[in-house]
């Protein structure tokens, strides 16, 4: 079996406020100057710098109108109507679509970037050009989960980060074959992350030093390549939503004749 690699996470320090236009990657590396980046690196971003840094700002009076822009279908409502979870234009599921008043000026809101995985790409190639150092980069955003209270960071941009680590085929230390066994290494390094950055400390960037081997080529699949095709996927839609469903399907048939 292969040796267990070490991991560092550390965040980057100085990095200012973001307004929109920006330089992000001139931003980055002068916050990572300090100890230069390595080929190998991966780096992971808070999406709601990259937010600010598009323009992706608009007045908070607009948020019910922006959600449901950014909305591509209704997945479900809490009983009271006051928690709506949605799938979002980019396939994301998540509460009111990403559209977020935190740690944002006052009087707006953000939404999340147009294209994270376009965004993480170019963020990664900027920074392979401007440090030498051959860098991955994870766009990361705090999501709900389903069936356990609380939140964590997960990956919804990827640019030259592999975003699975593929064990199918392979066997465990018993030698039994693994069938299904397909770690979310993107999600889990944005969670990881997390624990550094945090949300109340101002440090948007962290990096992930000890994975190299997850670093390749820009054009790797994003980050969208995580969503589960709707073909597979089991939960799709709420349980209430899909008891209303089902009850007006019945009622359906029984009137047809």
């Amino acid at each position: 079996m292969p040796e267990a690699p070490n991991l560092t996470i550390f965040p980057l320090r100085g990095i200012p406020e973001i307004q929109a236009g920006d330089d992000l990657v001139a931003i980055i590396a002068a916050a990572a100057a300090a100890d230069p980046l390595r080929d190998g690196d991966i780096l992971v971003v808070t999406s709601k710098i990259v937010s600010k840094a598009e323009g992706r700002s608009v007045v908070a009076d607009d948020r019910a109108d922006a959600i449901e822009a950014e909305t591509a279908r209704v997945v479900a409502t809490s009983a009271d109507g006051r928690v709506r979870i949605v799938e979002s234009r980019l396939g994301i599921i998540a509460a009111a679509a990403g559209v977020d008043a935190s740690n944002t000026a006052p009087g707006t809101i953000l939404l999340l970037p147009v294209d994270p995985d376009a965004s993480a790409r170019a963020l990664a190639a900027g920074l392979r050009a401007a440090t030498g150092a051959r860098v991955g980069v994870i766009l990361s955003d705090t999501l709900g989960r389903a069936w356990r209270d609380g939140q964590t960071d997960s990956a919804i941009g990827a640019g030259g980060v592999r975003v699975f680590e593929d064990y199918r085929g392979d066997v465990d230390s018993a030698g039994r074959p693994l069938v299904v066994t397909l770690p979310c290494v993107a999600d889990e390094l944005a969670a990881a992350a997390d624990l550094v950055k945090r949300k109340t400390t101002g440090l948007p960037v962290a990096v992930v030093r000890g994975r190299a081997d997850l670093v390749g080529e820009l054009d790797l699949p994003g980050a969208r390549s995580i969503v589960r095709e709707r073909d597979r996927d089991l939960f799709h839609t709420g349980a209430r939503e899909s008891w209303q469903e089902g009850y007006a399907a019945g009622l359906a048939a029984r009137s047809s004749p």
